[in-house]
């Protein structure tokens, strides 16, 4: 039916396919959030900053 090198391919298909599938979830769970947040984080402090310098150059 199978031979031991078709067999030992299948195997490494699905081990390639496993990774692949959770290597996806981690960067749509974790990663991806992380760096939106930290983006974002970092456009508010640049926003706060020319409003800070802003209302310095006025006083």
């Amino acid at each position: 039916m199978f031979d031991f090198d078709q067999f030992l391919g299948f195997l490494a298909f699905l081990t390639i396919l496993t990774m692949g599938f959770w290597l996806m979830i981690f960067l749509t769970a974790v990663i991806v959030p992380y760096w939106l947040g930290g983006s974002i984080m970092d456009l508010l402090k640049e926003k706060k900053a020319k409003r800070k310098a802003a209302k310095e150059q006025k006083a």
